[in-house]
């Protein structure tokens, strides 16, 4: 019995081998020389990526940082993407303050192309985007409290995507630390203030991803299921899943006690039409979300309907880059924003 078991632990691993070779075949022939661990080089990418555009915080975890420039993305001297308009043109102050995650920033498109760009252009009234790639809800509040008494805006733009709430359950998010809150009777307590730099990728990884890291095989399963992103980037959870959902109206009730007019802005991403289930999960935590700040009164704004018709009659890609809208999406958004604003009272 002892040899059968050991012929056909043999023959499987036999075959996972003649997978695994295959696997690096169809990727290329360097894949059958670089047997390094794939997430290790993932998450290093990552860090590189950050760096450049990205610096440490003390308090948030991580912002923009200061006078990057590149591929038409530029930050001003405070880290804070620049809302560029046509010279010569007199804006009205205050300021409308933009805070969120990269529907708010802008990713994948360039200064002039963002919401922000374009919403400042409509109303001719200056537009601080203080939005930062990766924010979790709870650095968005955070941001909002940093930033109000600095820039005393005329009013709060605060933009979120229903994976906003997963981030806010985690203490480190594309391998940078965070600030976090756990709930509590009297409110939601901060911890992990002031925030560690972040930690080297090569200590991040678990005995599972040391010992199979290596394998294209695996990684191409996880890819073609849809788990790779779960497996190979580094999100560190502290808080149970669903703390998320908790947090959301304590913390919108933080932003209501600034006292500043405030639009909370539901944004979708762009599997939300590709997948039905995932939409329906999306557009649930959303609608928490925004029955939250309603709650706390503020003033709401789902984007969904909008985005929804616009697929529908435009297509897919006149909407979608990779991961984020386009300028199409992004001149829709500007629209709905500006309408939403103007019934707004702003100071």
């Amino acid at each position: 019995m002892l040899g059968r078991a050991a012929l056909v632990l043999g023959s499987v691993l036999f075959a996972l081998l003649v997978l695994e070779i295959g696997c690096r075949l169809w990727r290329g022939p360097a894949a059958l020389l670089d047997w390094s661990n794939i997430i290790l080089k993932e998450r290093q990418a990552t860090r590189a990526a950050s760096d450049g555009r990205l610096t440490w915080h003390p308090q948030m975890g991580f912002v923009g940082r200061p006078g990057y420039s590149a591929n038409g993305v530029t930050h001003d001297a405070e880290g804070r993407r620049v809302v560029p308009s046509p010279p010569g043109t007199a804006l009205a102050g205050p300021p409308i303050l933009v805070v969120g995650d990269s529907y708010a920033y802008g990713d994948e498109v360039s200064d002039g192309e963002t919401w922000a760009a374009l919403l400042q252009a409509r109303l001719g009234r200056r537009v601080v985007n203080a939005g930062v790639s990766g924010y979790g809800l709870d650095q968005t509040v955070l941001q909002a409290e940093r930033l109000a008494g600095e820039v005393k805006p005329a009013a709060l733009v605060l933009v979120f995507i229903a994976d906003n709430l997963r981030r806010a359950e985690m203490k480190r998010v594309w391998g940078a630390e965070k600030p976090y809150f756990v709930p509590a009777g009297d409110g939601p307590r901060l911890h992990n203030v002031p925030v560690p730099r972040p930690p080297d990728p090569a200590t991040t990884l678990d005995l599972w991803q040391r010992l199979f890291g290596w394998s294209v095989l695996l990684d191409t399963v996880l890819r073609h299921r849809g788990w790779q992103y779960e497996w190979s980037i580094d999100h560190l959870r502290v808080s149970p899943r669903g703390t998320g959902e908790a947090l959301a109206c304590p913390l919108l009730q933080r932003v209501a006690r600034l006292g500043v007019p405030t639009l909370v802005v539901a944004e979708y991403d762009p599997w939300v039409w590709k997948n039905a289930d995932y939409a329906r999960e999306q557009r649930r935590l959303s609608g928490l979300v925004l029955d939250c700040a309603r709650a706390a009164g503020l003033a709401t704004l789902d984007l969904f309907s909008a985005i929804d018709s616009a697929v529908e009659q435009n297509g897919y890609d006149a909407i979608f880059r990779t991961s984020h809208p386009g300028p199409a999406g992004h001149v829709l958004a500007a629209e709905r924003i500006a309408d939403a604003l103007q019934t707004l009272k702003t100071k």
